[in-house]
């Protein structure tokens, strides 16, 4: 038997990030249509080259995208929402870019489509919208316009559509009277013209990827996989189609459904699942894909141990393919670019180019034998071994911290009815009481400022000088708006987890590490290779400076331990909880010193917390009691006296709302615009019992509202929540704001909400 090497998915932003500066490039109107093409054109060439270049025998297309592979099949499928007037046969980027940020121009003012996170992961998608009587229609060739490309350079490509089932069950629809699930039998003829066409063109094999198959699914559900694949299979004619799934692994009654479907090959996510039963496989005439290489973390794979893991399988499965567990999407380009990462960390990691080597080299081996690869398989067995026994990972009196957790640590000194009688008192602000999230634009001269700094062209004085300047700056627009509680805008900040993984131990940071998390929005998360722990204040000069420079309120601004944690790059040699319980001490001890220099209000932010449940219901209580405690460590150490808030965004409330209450922050702002507050009908059956801040203003489209759209969404969750515990905010932070947009939004704001207040 002969081993290959499938490729289930690259990054598309570009090794130096060139697609998110040509995006925004062109949203500027810098550059032309024609322009922004012809990036694109190169990053898929270099892409397809890539994995050419690495032994990749199922190289894949259609994995690029402007701005989102489900935005890509809501076009492709042509089930626009009629609020952004598409009318011709292939939807056009103006109507692409309305949906993907809002638009707000004489003939189009609409806001973007809700946006929210791609199962457990950082990356986001554009959700789906569906009525009842939804038709779809082909409205798009880029599938097969990306195959011609690749064909026409000579890469004969694996497109990758993604499946009915999971772009069904990722939607929402308009009204409560039927399950998106109900209209799979007027979406699917769309598939057969798909599929035809890709058959027509000479496509090998096609990609069918299902992910939400790897999620609990109900009976009826479930009874809906095989038939579909086998109408899947049906359509696609001669093409073979290997459907894939990743993230976790099949339940065994779905992974039942799939092997016993007419489709031609399966993917399966080893490093997150398993099969459940490997002797099933012995005599099944399909090709398995096994995703043997994590896909969403970046450290070195031990090849000689994932040799004896192929060869085990390979005695079970007839046609045997090697890959990542899921798409590189989630890990950067090319550890060949990095330049910042010590040396002795450095040799432990391997980026999406690297995984691609790696799944060569066990090709190679288990096809010509060890001795072709002999001095790579030396090398790769003592980089594994050196981080096993580095004496820079483990610091035992951060483990033994870890251990001693008592309810004196977790609780605060007293309930929220006696802290919020206090916390009246003491800051006595009106009805509505206004704020941000954090963050204010980060502008040109702030980045260029930065950059200056860490190349040394301004000194450490001259760069304080100018954060001061901006800081004193920003609380100046807030004054002037009259926003009630302020932040100071966090220009010191290059990243909310960044910034204060740059100041723990434990962690490092790559130049060159950047992964997309939605449209042009790319991080660069840290990596976390040892035990954590703060050597000192980390905020406190920044909030002191700030608070000294107005009678307003000032928020402190801190990362939550379960946000680090999830947007970064997470040491896998230890369970997730040891170092989120790490992370927590090094926050709380933040906290305390906070409080000690006079800041009362203190934001903890947890947009993450809902992002790291398990995909699996059976897993959740155990994450969610670690992720609650992780919170409690960090804030209980606060006096009554003292506010704490926290922020979260793209959450389903009600599946965590039990764990969200159990954090006990004295206010949670909470992201729910582009919802228009349907979020908030979780507290309709649950009376949450603190302070909430529900967003009124979308951040993440440069639309600004009108004043009367935001009271109406004041109003809608006035309903729901008392309005004496109602805070008025945006979504999120406004780092990637500009100020004219920004300031224009936030008058209106305040004035919505001081309209409000003086109403009965």
């Amino acid at each position: 038997m002969t081993i290959k090497v499938n490729c289930i998915g690259y990054p598309r932003i570009g090794p130096k990030r060139e697609l998110k500066n040509a995006l925004e490039k062109y949203w500027k109107s810098e550059i032309s249509e024609g322009d922004l093409l012809k990036c694109a054109s190169e990053l898929k060439k270099n892409n397809w080259q890539t994995q050419k270049d690495n032994g990749v025998d199922y190289i894949c297309s259609n994995d690029f995208s402007f701005y989102d592979q489900v935005l890509d099949t809501i076009c492709l499928v042509g089930s626009i929402p009629e609020r952004y007037k598409h009318k011709d046969h292939e939807v056009s980027f103006k109507t692409y870019f309305a949906m993907a940020r809002g638009s707000q121009t004489k003939d189009l003012d609409v806001p973007a489509l809700e946006m929210t996170k791609w199962f457990d992961t950082n990356y986001h998608y554009l959700v789906p919208e569906f009525s009842k009587n939804q038709k779809f229609k082909l409205s798009s060739n880029k599938p097969f316009d990306e195959f011609d490309e690749a064909k026409k350079l000579g890469f004969n490509t694996k497109p990758i559509i993604l499946g009915p089932l999971t772009f069904l069950s990722l939607g929402k629809t308009t009204d409560e009277t039927f399950k998106s699930i109900d209209l799979l039998d007027n979406l699917l003829p769309v598939y057969a013209e798909i599929l035809s066409v890709l058959n027509k063109k000479g496509a090998e094999w096609i990609q069918i990827d299902e992910p939400i198959l790897v999620k609990n699914q109900n009976a009826d559900f479930t009874k809906l996989i095989k038939k579909t694949l086998n109408q899947l299979k049906k359509f696609a004619g001669s093409s073979k189609i290997i459907l894939t799934t990743y993230f976790e692994k099949l339940d065994s009654e779905i992974e039942k459904e799939i092997l016993e479907s007419d489709v031609d090959g399966i993917h399966l996510d080893l490093i997150r699942g398993k099969i459940s039963n490997i002797n099933s496989l012995r005599d099944i005439n399909k090709t398995i894909s096994i995703g043997i290489i994590d896909g969403r973390n970046i450290w070195k794979s031990d090849v000689n141990k994932k040799i004896e893991q192929v060869l085990e399988y390979s005695k079970f499965i007839k046609n045997l393919w090697i890959s990542s567990s899921c798409p590189l999407l989630h890990t950067p380009y090319d550890l060949g670019l990095e330049t910042k990462v010590p040396e002795k960390i450095r040799k432990w990691l391997s980026f999406s180019k690297q995984k691609l080597i790696e799944l060569n080299h066990i090709k190679i081996s288990l096809n010509k034998g060890n001795n072709e690869i002999k001095n790579y398989l030396d090398e790769n067995k003592k980089d594994i071994a050196s981080r096993v026994t580095s004496e820079l990972i483990h610091d035992d009196k951060v483990k033994q911290r870890a251990k001693n957790i008592t309810t004196q640590i977790l609780n605060r000194k007293s309930n929220f009815i006696k802290r919020s009688e206090i916390q009246t008192n003491l800051f006595k602000l009106p009805l509505y009481p206004t704020t941000t999230i954090g963050s204010f634009p980060q502008t040109s001269d702030v980045r260029n400022a930065r950059a200056k700094f860490k190349k040394n062209e301004l000194s450490l004085k001259e760069y304080e000088d100018f954060l001061k300047t901006k800081t004193i700056d920003a609380i100046k627009k807030q004054e002037q708006i009259d926003i009630d509680v302020i932040v100071h805008g966090e220009f010191e900040r290059n990243d909310m987890v960044e910034y204060f993984g740059e100041q723990l131990k434990g962690f490092t940071f790559t130049s060159s590490g950047w992964v997309q998390s939605y449209g042009s929005r790319c991080v660069k998360p840290p990596i976390i290779f040892g035990d954590v722990s703060r050597p000192e204040s980390m905020t406190v000069q920044w909030s002191k400076f700030a608070q000294e420079q107005t009678n307003k309120i000032v928020k402190g601004m801190l990362t939550g331990p379960i946000t680090i944690l999830q947007w970064s790059f997470v040491r896998d040699d230890q369970p997730r909880k040891d170092t989120a319980l790490q992370i927590a001490f090094a926050i709380r001890d933040e906290v305390e010193d906070l409080e000690k220099n006079g800041i009362n209000m203190i934001q903890i932010d947890e947009p993450a917390l809902r992002e790291g449940l398990p995909l699996k219901k059976n897993d959740w209580k155990q994450y969610l009691d670690w992720a609650v405690k992780a919170f409690q460590i960090s804030a209980a150490v606060a006096k009554d006296e003292t506010q704490i808030h926290t922020h979260m965004c793209y959450a389903e409330f009600e599946d965590i709302i039990d764990a969200i209450a159990a954090l006990d922050a004295d206010v949670i702002s909470i992201e729910t615009s582009r919802s228009r507050m349907e979020l908030l009908k979780t507290f309709e059956k649950f009376k949450y019992p603190n302070e909430v801040g529900p967003g009124v203003y979308d951040i993440h489209s440069p639309r600004v509202p009108n004043k009367n759209e935001m009271k109406e969404l004041i109003q809608k969750a006035s309903k729901l929540i008392d309005k004496k515990r109602i805070w008025v905010n945006p979504d999120c932070g406004l780092k990637t704001r500009g100020w004219p947009e920004t300031i224009a939004a936030l008058e209106t704001m305040v004035q919505a909400a001081k309209e409000l207040r003086t109403e009965k």
